[in-house]
């Protein structure tokens, strides 16, 4: 089990403001030496903060932008955060998007087709987002005392930052700021695909499926972290450059 950030290879820690290496090189220089007043490499190199929103849609309120070292979530933050995350309006546009993908593949043929078998898979959908949502971001974190919310790295070689992001469903800091073992994911979505075998057909409850649907709900947290990770430049430097030259 991972218990300090001392254990986490550079690669995989966030870049904090303040950093100890940040000071180090603030102390070589000598008494009352400054940066020219025409230099903007500081303002240039600069993180890109984290929006509420990604596309203006998807909900973002996990994310904490680089450099940003807020105190640990009390518990009621942590349900607000899990509340938006379940409750938004988007969230049940996901859901109906992947819910007719599901019905015209037929994933589950005891749900049949149709509008029956649409409503079946979108109150399914909706309850495995919501359950998984509460035990990782409120309930376990709350009991163990770890962070579930995403701090970007921000910057660094595109390499590392993606490693980072994917591997944040691994690891996490505690409200000491230690990195651990991120027991919240991994356990959390473990005991919402359980309790999912309770309202899905008799069919999908061997461990087949249920392995596969809890494969998914951890590799989609690790895209979607690394989305969050890369969503700001791509936002500044792919998307809005491409708007001022239309």
């Amino acid at each position: 089990m991972l218990s300090a950030a001392a254990e986490i290879p550079d690669a995989l820690q966030p870049q904090a403001a303040g950093s100890s290496s940040s000071s180090q090189s603030q102390a070589s220089k000598p008494q009352g030496e400054t940066a020219p007043a025409g230099d903007s490499s500081a303002a240039k190199h600069k993180p890109l903060p984290e929006p509420k929103r990604i596309l203006g849609v998807m909900p973002n309120y996990r994310a904490v932008s680089a450099g940003v070292l807020p105190p640990p979530p009390t518990p009621k933050q942590a349900f607000i955060i899990a509340t938006q995350n379940s409750f938004d309006y988007s969230s049940f546009v996901f859901v109906g998007i992947t819910s007719l993908m599901a019905e015209g593949s037929n994933a589950h043929p005891a749900l049949g087709k149709g509008v029956p078998g649409f409503w079946g898979y979108t109150w399914r959908g909706f309850v495995d987002k919501a359950d998984g949502n509460y035990w990782v971001i409120w309930a376990l974190p709350t009991v163990l005392h770890e962070d579930e919310r995403y701090y970007a790295r921000g910057e660094g070689p595109i390499l590392h930052r993606g490693i980072y992001a994917a591997s944040r469903i691994l690891i996490t800091p505690n409200y000491q700021g230690h990195n651990t073992f991120n027991a919240s994911e991994i356990l959390g979505r473990g005991i919402s695909q359980g309790i999912s075998l309770a309202y899905y057909p008799s069919s999908d409850q061997a461990l087949g499926p249920f392995m596969e649907k809890y494969g998914y709900a951890l590799g989609r947290d690790a895209l979607t972290n690394t989305f969050r990770e890369f969503w700001p430049d791509i936002d500044a430097h792919v998307i809005h450059r491409h708007r001022r030259q239309q």
